[in-house]
């Protein structure tokens, strides 16, 4: 369905299409929601499909892509992270995953978030002393680093382990990933009684404390009495938010928990309807486990189990009534998501009022609705990068954060680096991309201010309020004073004005994000090389400097004779090399 401006406002599925549509147009049967989405359909496509199956597949889809208003639609368009073994190596590496698998090895999760594989892979480095680092970093090492010294990697970048002992420890962490925590331990007790027998107590007292740490991290993640894989869904809905928590256990291991505030429609929607869309757009297109346990019985149970069991190509079964230790466990998520929900009803009624508060404090005619924040970092003038931030009622809308690389302009010169930053964002605003913001946050003084209005002014964008962020004299939060257009004096605002803590919290946001792109500028700007920029110097040849003097260090030593004895390299292209590390001696 399509309102005026072209727009999907609505994407459904039905058995009979004209039944199901029918009665969104009948007032007697139709919901409040029905009806005020009803007023701004404008168009209708439709499109056939074989079977129900196919219909729900594509709903899914188009759901997930076009976001509609009237959907319930789940933000959530990354991959599941995995751990991941290079077992075609002579010495496997453990690693973090993401995305398409096509590395040779084993995968292992899927993992509910970035932070759980890292918790799991620091585990592992503690009972495991397998490698993590890059295979770059593993061929260039020429001596241990500071993982062999802590006894967290055997060193085998530099010979330090034999292939087969490595073998071994490499072999019990697939074991461990694979769920198989006793099979291990009794492997390993075994080899501790074997390595007593033959006397080697400093060995078997080795193997000892690994038994110690397995049986700490199995008693904290095993979950009784399950050996399988499945995912435990709970949902909590009050007012027009909903939360719903997932537990992921795999191989009887809980990997961890993840949480999601799907985007709810204007009428209120039962936990049973949440869950219904949430398990199609969430999973489909994903590796699901053998069984689905849900807090709510759901309407269409038999036709999601035919899908997902077709798209995993095993099955999947949906449970509802459980009993014993998963009956625990399911309550455990129905509480979690209660609990999630209540602080973020908490979280939304404070934003709220503190918007309502930046009113008042600014004398506007109506509550602002977006704000948006602009900040710059650098150090000493270099790689100079500025942040846009963007919040609404609701908080942080982190899709909308944009940053901007500052070229052209004099090394240190913020002024210049606000215009930039300003102009550029506003000419995309111009032109449609993004909505026009409420209020624009400078951080910084009059200077900064003045250019932000010169560059929104130039694309005839007059309407948005620009207010400054000064720091106070002591530069404590709390302090800080309102700049406005046009305005000599700073704008007195109520001390503890929950207004003033609004503005912090952006403008930290906006000082948090522009340092985090600075710093990942700086840093791919240290790894390129120096030989790099020279003119004529290709791969192949800066591969042969590198070699015959043992790295740059080697190479700014030398002198012009010396890099002409490397092959490829000429009188006048040695001289450039040369005049690149010392520029001070060049003509």
């Amino acid at each position: 369905m399509f309102n005026a401006q072209g727009e999907i406002i609505y994407i459904g599925k039905a058995k009979n299409l004209k039944n199901r549509v029918s009665s969104y147009f009948k007032t007697q049967s139709a919901s409040l929601k029905q009806q005020t989405m009803v007023a701004k359909v404008a168009n209708i496509e439709v499109t056939v499909t074989h079977t129900e199956a196919e219909a729900l597949l594509l709903e899914s889809q188009q759901i997930k892509q076009h976001l509609p208003r009237y959907n319930i639609c789940l933000r959530d368009d990354k991959s599941y992270p995995y751990l991941f073994i290079s077992t075609n190596q002579d010495f496997p590496q453990l690693a973090f995953h993401r995305g398409a698998k096509k590395k040779n090895g084993q995968y292992f999760g899927p993992y509910p978030s970035a932070s759980a594989v890292k918790e799991t892979l620091k585990l592992l480095q503690k009972i495991f002393p397998v490698r993590q680092c890059e295979d770059s970093y593993y061929k260039s090492r020429s001596r241990p680093c500071l993982q062999h010294q802590i006894q967290r990697c055997t060193a085998p970048c530099v010979g330090l382990v034999t292939k087969e002992r490595y073998a071994e420890d490499v072999a019990n962490t697939i074991l461990f990933l694979q769920g198989k925590g006793d099979t291990l331990i009794n492997q390993l007790i075994a080899k501790m009684e074997q390595a007593a027998k033959t006397l080697q107590f400093e060995q078997a007292a080795s193997f000892r404390d690994q038994i110690a740490r397995l049986r700490a991290v199995l008693e904290k993640h095993f979950m009784q009495g399950e050996r399988g894989d499945m995912d435990i869904i709970a949902c909590a809905v009050a007012g027009d938010l909903a939360c719903v928590q997932v537990f992921f256990i795999r191989h009887g291991t809980l990997l961890g928990n993840k949480l999601f505030f799907p985007k709810l429609h204007d009428d209120v929607a039962a936990p049973e309807a949440v869950l219904q869309a949430f398990i199609p757009q969430y999973y489909l297109e994903k590796q699901l486990p053998h069984e689905l346990i849900v807090s709510h019985a759901l309407e269409e149970t038999e036709l999601l189990t035919q899908v997902l069991s077709q798209q995993a190509e095993h099955t999947v079964t949906i449970s509802h009534n459980v009993r014993t230790e998963r009956q625990k466990w399911l309550q455990m998520a129905i509480t979690n998501a209660q609990n999630s929900l209540t602080s973020k009803l908490a979280d939304k009624q404070s934003l709220l009022a503190r918007f309502v508060n930046l009113q008042h404090e600014l004398k506007l005619p109506h509550t602002p609705q977006r704000l948006e924040c602009f900040d710059i970092s650098h150090t000493q003038g270099e790689q100079t990068v500025a942040s846009c931030v963007v919040f609404n009622t609701e908080g942080a809308l982190k899709s909308a954060y944009r940053r901007f690389n500052i070229e052209g302009v004099k090394p240190g010169d913020d002024y210049a680096a606000i215009y930039q930053a300003v102009l550029r964002r506003f000419k995309r605003i111009k032109q449609g991309e993004y909505p026009v913001p409420d209020i624009l946050f400078i951080d910084g003084g009059k200077g900064q201010v003045e250019q932000a209005r010169k560059a929104v002014s130039e694309t005839g964008l007059n309407n948005v309020m620009i207010v400054g962020v000064s720091k106070g004299p002591d530069r404590k939060a709390g302090m800080e004073k309102l700049i406005l257009v046009d305005q000599e004096q700073p704008l007195a605002v109520t001390t503890g004005a929950s207004a003033l803590l609004l503005i912090q919290q952006i403008r930290d946001e906006a000082h948090r994000f522009a340092i985090t792109g600075h710093r990942q500028r700086r840093s791919k700007a240290k790894t390129q090389s120096a030989l790099e920029d020279i003119a004529g110097l290709g791969p192949k040849r800066r591969q042969s400097l590198l070699k015959q003097f043992g790295g740059l260090q080697g190479i700014a030593r030398a002198g012009v004779d010396a890099l002409c004895s490397v092959d490829g390299i000429s009188e006048q292209l040695a001289q450039r090399i040369y005049d690149t590390f010392h520029p001070q001696d060049g003509s």
